[in-house]
């Protein structure tokens, strides 16, 4: 194997020109501080690793799917598709990270989220470039901020050119891609020292000059890219080389591994847009957010299609993607209809505690053309119903916790026998085939005693409230976990106030947050609640409201001073309602 080096800025010339990425590399995942650290790295003469190549020829250039760096990075951003029409393309197989910091720092720029704001926010996230301060010197003791990744440059992004003064001179680092002369070099430095303060110290002048001269160095002068370019037309070679490479630096996950495999074997479209596409799909543009992964896809494609669920290279051969890929729209369509269903049960990113246990319901859809679960028919609302409780049984048991593809394969052996006879969820049936696995999937007295126990802001709570209404969905409306009587009610300010001694004040504030005093209300009668003192809404409420609830008719209890009495007086009915659901379940 021969090695060569090239200047970074000749490299960086070349990008998104004559290097490109194939489409078994994985996404850009690095942070700012890794992207300074490289910088301060180079800056200090460190090694960086080599770099791999691929030189393909036109052949392979028209079989392969390319794609460009990226530049400006942002949260959730994709390499683009590259044109390499009528260039000659070498591939990147070792070192996307690297260039695409490389890329960041002196060419592009990035996207960094401002403390306190919600990632969600239009608002929250700044387009930054990097500076580098010429009057931070790189001998002297590190400011507390730079301790912790050893960065001695003063390499910072920022979001706008920051103002210089006696103390700070910053400069853009990636202008120095506009000095590649010496004579330009020296005339950016008379520059540069004719507009710093007054306050600038000759010493600080001279660390002024020694800072740029050094960075052009690294940029221009020093050859610090080392790398080696394979130039086999062999996929298979080209592949076990990738892993092979990639296997001492950053871990490649193996989702990453398989999305390379398929992609090179898929014929039509590219899987990584299509699976990437159908992700971002998923989390972000239903009623509710998600937080699917391509593993759970790629997983879910060997559950449907019948193959091994182990997820496994070897279970991805020709034959399995060639079947996965002509069944793609109606593996799509099932998963789709399953993440609707659950977001109108209100299960969503933040509650839905397992995504393997979603898998054999999105096998009987798969399995049900048509079926969304949401129609009016006798069937429909009984599977609706049995898929429900199945589920949040499940989840609240953590029956697909751990290595779970033995119980995914015997929920699937279960459903595909019992669809020989009926178009029902077979619920009963499945609560008894992973009973025999050793997974107990279905509440039992012990497990109600520690739902019992729950309390507010914890996942398994709102699945647990889940169990404790027969409306299938709630007509789709967003739910909120609501304490039924007000934590301002319990606040010790106004307890104090109640002269109550300091005992009792402990109790109450212990069993504000308590499962006993929580339910479940739409979004838009959460605030009608808001709006009203505790005493007109809890005496406005009907008989019927407060039997769905599982409220006692205690009148006396429904005041802050009475919280415990009150808790454990709904606890009672609670422990009711999810005993006789288990008894319910048993007999069916």
């Amino acid at each position: 194997m021969s090695y060569a080096t090239i200047t970074i800025g000749d490299l960086l010339a070349d990008v998104n020109s004559r290097y490109f990425l194939p489409a078994i590399q994985r996404p850009y995942v690095w942070k700012g501080d890794q992207v300074i650290t490289l910088i301060d790295s180079l800056l200090k003469g460190y090694p960086i690793s080599s770099l791999m190549f691929w030189s393909v020829d036109e052949e392979l250039k028209r079989e392969l799917k390319i794609y460009n760096f990226i530049e400006h990075w942002k949260p959730g951003m994709q390499n683009p598709v590259a044109s390499v029409n009528g260039r000659d393309v070498t591939l990147v197989l070792d070192g996307q990270q690297r260039i695409t910091s490389l890329l960041i720092a002196l060419r592009g720029s990035f996207a960094e989220k401002a403390k306190h704001k919600r990632r969600a926010s239009p608002d929250a996230w700044s387009k930054k470039t990097l500076y580098i301060d010429l009057l931070a010197d790189p001998d002297a003791e590190l400011e507390e901020e730079d301790v912790e990744f050893g960065v001695s440059y003063g390499l910072r992004f920022h979001a706008v050119a920051p103002r210089n003064d006696h103390r700070h001179q910053w400069f853009r680092v990636g202008d120095m891609l506009n000095h590649r002369s010496p004579e330009t070099l020296d005339a950016l430095i008379e520059a540069t020292l004719g507009r710093v303060h007054h306050g600038v110290t000759a010493y600080e002048r001279e660390l002024i000059t020694t800072t740029l001269r050094r960075l052009h160095e690294v940029i221009w002068s020093d050859e610090v890219i080392n790398y080696y370019t394979e130039t086999s037309a062999s996929v298979d070679r080209v592949l076990d080389i990738f892993v092979r490479a990639n296997d001492g630096g950053t871990k490649l996950s193996k989702s990453d591994l398989l999305m390379s495999l398929i992609t090179s074997k898929w014929e039509n479209r590219s899987a990584r847009d299509v699976i990437f596409d159908f992700v971002d799909h998923i989390n972000k543009e239903l009623p509710q957010p998600n937080k699917i992964t391509k593993d759970f896809v790629l997983k879910s494609c060997l559950v449907l299609c019948g193959f091994d669920v182990k997820y496994n290279v070897s279970n991805f051969t020709q034959q399995s993607i060639a079947e996965i890929e002509r069944n793609w729209p109606d593996i799509r369509d099932a998963l789709e209809r399953t993440f609707r269903y659950l977001n109108g049960l209100g299960l969503n990113a933040e509650n839905l505690s397992s995504l393997n246990a979603v898998l054999p319901i999105a096998w009987f859809l798969y399995h049900e053309p048509g079926v969304t679960l949401r129609g009016t028919s006798e069937i429909d609302r009984h599977n609706a119903r049995a898929i429900q409780r199945w589920l949040i049984n499940s989840l609240l048991m953590g029956v697909f916790a751990g290595n779970s593809d033995r119980t995914i394969s015997a929920a699937r052996k279960t459903l595909k026998e019992a669809s020989q006879f009926s178009r029902s969820f077979p619920e009963a049936q499945l609560y008894h085939a992973l009973a025999l696995g050793g997974r107990m999937a279905r509440l039992d007295e012990r497990a109600v005693e520690d739902l019992l126990d729950l309390r507010y802001n914890k996942p398994r709570t709102f699945l647990a409230l889940s169990l404790l209404y027969d409306d299938l969905d709630w007509s789709g409306a967003m739910h909120h976990v609501d304490h039924i009587i007000p934590r301002a009610r319990a606040d010790r300010r106004v307890l104090m106030g109640m002269n109550l001694p300091e005992h009792r004040i402990s109790e109450i504030m212990d069993s504000v947050e308590r499962l006993g005093n929580l339910q479940l209300l739409p979004s838009q009668e959460n605030i009608e609640k808001g709006d009203l003192p505790f005493e007109s809404w809890i005496t406005g409420r009907s008989d019927a409201y407060r039997s769905a609830h599982h409220i006692p008719y205690t009148p006396e209890l429904w005041t802050a001073s009475m919280l415990p009495e009150f808790v454990r007086s709904r606890e009672k009915l609670i422990r009711e309602r999810l005993l006789a659901l288990t008894r319910l379940e048993a007999a069916r």
